[in-house]
């Protein structure tokens, strides 16, 4: 059997209510429902159960403190074609670190480098011919959208399972403790 799986930080609650208020006012957006929420930190992709053992082994090795993180801004990607909105993460020396560590623990595991640069975001909403000036007009809306700090304590395994006709689904598969 073959596993779609992503390290990522999950959303506190009372962020997510606050991210829920700003999905609006971009016609032919898919919004992400809350539950899947969530601060990518390694994608990984497809791989078989072995893989996905020793994935989780080397996961668990990683070595980062629990650190205070907020969530700040907002931007899309695909430029001239967007293809998804998000809310921005603050910079941390902590975050970069987990990613890095989520990094190494991927290539331990055999899996294959990433090439594009690590961009924290939440995913609010995938867009398919969505007119370019209403995700601009959602950027501007969203520009100073900050939240209070919360504490990342843990970080986790997510799988990812297609649907038809609704968003993925995401079960945590494993989940790490910092410390």
């Amino acid at each position: 059997m073959s596993l779609r799986l992503f390290a990522a930080l999950p959303v506190p609650d009372e962020i997510a209510e606050r991210l829920v208020h700003l999905q609006k006012g971009v016609p032919g957006a898919k919004w992400s429902p809350r539950e899947n929420f969530h601060i990518t930190l390694k994608f990984f992709g497809d791989m078989d159960e072995a893989t996905a053992e020793d994935l989780d082994a080397e996961l668990a090795c990683a070595r980062v403190q629990p650190f205070q993180l907020a969530l700040k801004g907002a931007g899309s990607f695909g430029k001239t074609d967007p293809h998804a909105i998000w809310i921005g993460v603050e910079s941390h020396p902590s975050l970069m670190l987990l990613a890095q560590a989520c990094d190494r623990a991927a290539r331990r595991a055999g899996l294959v480098a990433e090439k594009r640069r690590y961009t924290p975001h939440v995913t609010l909403a995938y867009l398919k011919r969505t007119e370019v000036e209403r995700v601009l007009a959602f950027e501007r809306r969203c520009a100073l959208f900050s939240t209070p700090a919360f504490t990342v304590d843990r970080f986790c395994l997510y799988s990812s399972h297609p649907r038809e006709n609704a968003p993925n689904l995401y079960r945590v598969e494993a989940e790490y403790p910092l410390g």
